[in-house]
Order: C-alpha cells, then structure tokens, then sequence
C-alpha cells in the first residue's frame, strides 16, 4: 500500500471522527439533558484514564509488526510475543474494567454530583461503560497489528463506520427505546463488541499462519523482555500527557454537579481542535528536520523550524484567538441554545488560548526529535505534571471550570515563557529572543489587537444562527489574512507570487 493513500485515507478518517463527535454534540444535550451528557463526558475521560495502562504496549506490537513484515523478526519470535501481549492485554482489560465496576457505587454515590438522574441508572451506566472501556482498551492491541502491517486504508474506513455508528446510529436507538443515559450506553457497549470482532478478524487475517507453529509458540513472557525499554519510554511521553491534559476533568468530575460538567467538557472539546491544525505541520516536519540534521544542514534545519513555527501560529494562533473573543456567539451558532453558550463560553475561552500557546510551545519537542535527544523534553514533561496537576487541583476545587481554565492558560504561558527559553538556549543559542518575537507575537499580537476591537464594532448578538456562522467565517478569512501579513515568511511568499502575476 503507498504512503500516499496510507496518508490521505488516515487524514480523512481523522477529519471525519473529529468532526462529527463535535458536531454532534449539541444533539445529545438537546435530547438528553446536560446532566445526562455529563456522564457521555464521565465516559471519555475514563476511556483516556485507561490508557495510563497501556506503558507503551500498543505503539511496541505495532513496531514489531513492521518489523516481521520487514523481514527482521521470524514468524515464530513474532507470533511468542503477540501471545505474549495479548495475554497481557486481557489481563488489564479486566483489570482496569473489573475496578471500574466494583467502584460504580462508589462513582455514583460518592465521587460525581447527580441532582436528577437516579443513581440506580447511573451505576448501571458506569458498569456497562467498564465493559465498553474494556473491549475498546482490548482493540488497541489489534490496532497496533493492523497499523504495523500499513493497511491504514483499511483501518480509516472501518473507523469512520465505528465512528458513525457511535455518533450518528446512536440517535437511532434512543428514538426507539427512549433518550436515556441507559440506552446510550448500551448502544455504545454493542458498538465496542462490534468494533473488537472486526479488529480481531482483520489481525487473524495478518497475523503469520499457526501451521507448524501452534506446538512451538508457547506460553512464555520471555518474549516481551527485549522490547520492554522502548516501551517504557513511549510510556512515560504518553502518561504524561495523560496527566497533563486529563487531570483536571478527573477533578472537576468530582467537584461540579454533573450537569455543569457537561458543558465543561463540550468547551474543552471544542478548544482541542485547536490541536488538530497543527498536527499535520508536526507530522511533515519532523522527519524532514531529522533528515537535514543528519545531512549538517543547520541552518536549513532552522529555517523549516522557525517558517513552520509562523504557519502554525497563522492557522492555530488565529484560529484560537477568534474563538476566544467570540466564544459565546459561537458556541449559541453551534447549538442554537443560548444556555448552553452562556455556560460554554467562559471555560472555552480560557481553554482555547491555552491550546493556541499549547500549539507553539511544541515546537522544541520537533527540534530535539530532530537532533535526536529528548531529554529536555522529559524533563519539561516532569515539570509540567509537578506544576500543573496541584494547580489545577487548587484551583478547580475553590473555582471551579473557570479556575481550570486559568491553570491551564497560566501553566502554559509560563512554559512558553521559561522552559521553552531554556531549551532554546541550551540547543540553539541566541534563537529564542528572534522566534517568540518574531515567529510568534508579531502574529499573535496584531490580529488579537484586530478582533478585540472587532468586538466591540461587531459583536455577533442576535439570534440568527446562520448570520453568525456567516460573520465568524468573514471575521476568520480576515484574521488569518492578517497573520498572513504579519508573518515575514508568508507575507515575503505573497508579494513574490503577486509579483510573478504582474
């Protein structure tokens, strides 16, 4: 299968799943309730709590498996080790579902704050989300096979029909048998059945033939030992990523009556796609750095940094900075509920400006991935989780959402502002004081000057939705036109092509 259609078909399905979970949104608070979509958000905060238990094994069967396909494992040494890690798989798929379900008394009664939902229902919800948790958790160690042996084609479509039926089917159900969180998760625990067979059956399709195996395989964990480092150290980046970017929903899911908690994870879902436009910059640039790296090419190296640093702060800076100063109006276009704005908006606010820094401030993962060192990033992700989680912690539990909201926007402007620097001076002496300037505030600056004072000239009040998306996409194109500007490396790149049509 080529790259290229590997490429396209996994962009397309991501595209595809991100949208429609977001667009689908406003649906389930309509007809479920904000305090029923509460749980919906219970639900995705524990699924990304369980992956602390993967310690790097679904990326390692996924290496291995290009590796047998590549001709450097036997068919033998590559069956032992997925027996191996399928083993240990469905140990901590029943495990970590097992604890769930014995603690949903506990989570219903005792950690979240339900004022309308029977608590009965809820603690049915729990456990049948500890058996969903547990099937999808199991999925992750096919997925791997599947992505190791590169048929992304077909893994993107049977993601989009998994997708489809987790967002879109749903609706279905619940017509028939009724708008409750019951339905909706049973729904979700048939689709988690649905999408392990299909992984299951695909992985037995790729996995090398038993014959002539099936006596010599064994039952041994021996296997798993000379892949046990790198997976430790994908382990660590991943846990800490979880625990930077999940604490405070575990918080705040104990802290806030359950229906406000709804809103809060519809704001901080909205603010993540934020990180979904600088993404694909990271996934070009990174091997393209380590290439001129490796070729003594340093200041080319240097250039795609800093001219990739200046895209993304035109597409992600901008993109953050319109919706925090018209948050509200966006979100009452999105779902036409002006409840549900008023609630939304202040969490999304702070949020998304913290995912605009978030989007710059790993920009010197991508020139230590390049230089082949990482060590400045392990320990800026010690010092983010050591900061960041008591933060969240103090300030989630007197103030709620919106105090979550100013640890998040405060922890990472403080990053930006000291470790980034640092990391800077220690690997490129001499480059920060010209990249945050340069390639980072004179973009940010003038186009958060522009919509502020936009504000208040066009505020975006009323009530015809189809004027505001209208206004908010005229309001986009002129605030990236103007990051564009502002960008000596785009705006250097326009007056050249303009200058070759005249």
């Amino acid at each position: 299968m080529s790259l290229r259609k590997n490429v396209i078909a996994n962009y397309a399905s991501q595209i595809y799943v991100a949208a429609i979970g977001i667009l689908i949104l406003p649906l389930y608070i309509k007809y479920m309730g904000a305090e029923a979509y509460g749980l919906v958000g219970v639900f995705t905060m524990l699924q990304a709590w369980f992956g602390l238990l993967d310690m790097g094994l679904t990326p390692t069967i996924a290496r291995e498996t290009a590796r047998y396909r590549g001709g450097s494992m036997s068919s033998l040494a590559y069956r032992q080790l997925f027996r191996a890690l399928s083993v240990i798989f469905i140990f901590i798929a029943v495990l970590g579902g097992g604890i769930i379900w014995f603690m949903s008394d506990f989570i219903a009664n005792k950690w979240l704050n339900i004022e309308e939902l029977s608590k009965r229902e809820v603690i049915i919800a729990v456990q049948i989300m500890a058996i969903s948790l547990a099937l999808r958790w199991l999925g992750g160690l096919y997925r791997g096979v599947i992505t190791g042996s590169e048929r992304l084609v077909w893994l993107s479509g049977f993601n989009i029909v998994i997708a489809s039926l987790r967002f879109i089917a749903v609706f279905a159900s619940m017509w028939l048998y009724g708008f409750t969180p019951l339905v909706f998760f049973l729904h979700q625990l048939a689709v988690a059945f649905f999408e392990v067979s299909g992984l299951f059956f695909m992985t037995g399709l790729l996995k090398p033939s038993l014959s002539n195996l099936e006596e010599s395989i064994g039952w041994s964990f021996k296997p798993v030992r000379p892949v046990l480092k790198f997976a430790l150290t994908i382990a660590f980046t991943s846990s800490v990523w979880i625990l930077v970017t999940q604490t405070d929903k575990l918080i705040l899911s104990g802290i806030l009556p359950l229906a406000e908690y709804g809103y809060f994870t519809l704001a901080v879902l909205v603010a993540g796609g934020i990180m979904i436009l600088s993404t694909p910059i990271s996934i070009v640039i990174m091997p393209r750095m380590a290439r001129l790296h490796a070729e003594s090419k340093h200041e080319e190296m240097i250039k795609v940094y800093r001219s990739s640093t200046q895209l993304v702060s035109v597409l992600a800076g901008s993109a953050a900075i319109v919706v925090a100063v018209y948050a509200e109006a966006l979100v009452y276009a999105w779902t036409g509920d002006h409840s549900i704005a008023s609630n939304a908006a202040p969490i999304l606010r702070l949020y998304v400006l913290g995912n605009g820094i978030l989007a710059v401030t790993a920009f010197p993962y991508y020139l230590q991935y390049a230089l082949g060192n990482l060590r400045y990033h392990l320990i800026g992700n010690a010092i983010i989780v050591l900061t960041l989680i008591p933060a969240v912690i103090i300030a989630a539990t007197y103030y709620g959402g919106i105090g979550a909201g100013y640890a998040w926007l405060g922890i990472n402007t403080l990053y930006l502002i000291t470790w980034v620097g640092y990391v800077h001076y220690k690997l490129v002496p001499g480059l920060h004081k010209s990249w945050i300037i340069k390639d980072v505030l004179c973009i940010y600056t003038p186009v958060s000057i522009l919509l502020i004072s936009c504000s208040f000239i066009w505020p975006l009040e009323g009530n015809d939705r189809w004027i505001i998306i209208l206004s908010l996409g005229i309001i986009s194109v002129v605030a990236i036109a103007v990051a564009s500007l502002a960008s000596n490396i785009m705006r250097d790149k326009i007056f050249t092509k303009m200058k070759g049509f005249l």
